[in-house]
C-alpha cells in the first residue's frame, strides 16, 4: 500500500437527487476522519437536493445541462463536465445518485478513478429499484455495491459490497431504508481506501 503523498484527495461528485450518499461523504469529511476534498459537485437537475447540500457547505455547486437525452450525455457536454472536473483539481469522480449512463469522454478522461454505489449485490439486480427487484426476487439478502464505472449498466468492477438481509414483512420501502444505511457506512470506506492509496 502506497499512501498518497500530496495533500487531500480532491473528489468530484455528480448527482441527480437529495444526496444522501454525498452527505455521508461529506460528514466523515467535516468530521475530520476522511482526509479529502469536495472540490465540485455536479447535477443533471437543477433543484436537485445534492447542490443545495454542497452550496451549504460551500462547495462549489453547477447544474449539467443535456438538451437532447435524458439517460446519458452528449459527447460535447460530457467533455464539458470532464474539462469542469479537471478545472477543479479533481481526482476521483463520485457518482452519487446520477442517474445517467457514463460514457467514453468521463470514462477516459478519468480512467478507473470513477466510482459508483448501487443498492443491491451486484451482478444481482441492476438497474433501477433494485430493491423492489431482490423483494419480487424473493431474495433472501441483498445489500450495496461500491463498483469502478464503465460503459455499462452497473457491470464495472466489484471494490467492496455489504449484505443487508430481507426480513419477513420488508416492504420495498423499509428494504431500501436498510440498504442506504449501509451505503453510508460503505461509500466513505471505500474513498478512504483511495486516499490512502490502497485503491491505484
Amino acid at each position: 500500500m502506497i499512501p498518497r503523498a500530496m495533500g487531500r484527495l480532491k473528489i468530484g461528485v455528480l448527482g441527480s437527487g437529495k444526496g444522501s450518499n454525498f452527505r455521508a461523504i461529506l460528514s466523515e469529511i467535516q468530521a475530520g476522519r476522511l482526509d479529502a476534498e469536495a472540490a465540485l459537485v455536479m447535477s443533471d437537475v437543477e433543484g436537485a437536493g445534492i447542490l443545495d447540500l454542497a452550496r451549504a457547505a460551500g462547495i462549489p455547486a453547477q447544474v449539467i445541462r443535456e438538451p437532447k437525452f435524458r439517460t446519458k450525455l452528449s459527447p460535447e457536454v460530457e467533455a464539458d463536465v470532464v474539462e469542469r472536473l479537471r478545472d477543479a483539481g479533481v481526482e476521483l469522480v463520485v457518482l452519487a445518485g446520477y442517474m445517467r449512463m457514463v460514457k467514453a469522454p468521463l470514462l477516459e478522461g478519468f480512467p478507473r478513478r470513477v466510482i459508483n454505489i448501487h443498492p443491491s449485490l451486484l451482478p444481482a439486480f441492476p438497474g433501477l429499484e433494485s430493491w423492489r427487484q431482490a423483494l419480487e426476487a424473493g431474495a433472501e439478502k441483498t445489500g450495496c455495491t461500491v463498483h469502478f464505472v464503465d460503459s455499462g449498466m452497473d457491470t464495472g468492477e466489484i471494490i467492496a459490497q455489504a449484505e443487508v438481509p430481507v426480513l419477513p414483512g420488508d416492504t420495498a420501502e423499509s428494504l431500501h431504508a436498510r440498504i442506504q444505511v449501509e451505503e453510508h457506512k460503505l461509500y466513505p470506506s471505500v474513498v478512504a481506501r483511495f486516499v490512502s492509496g490502497e485503491l491505484p
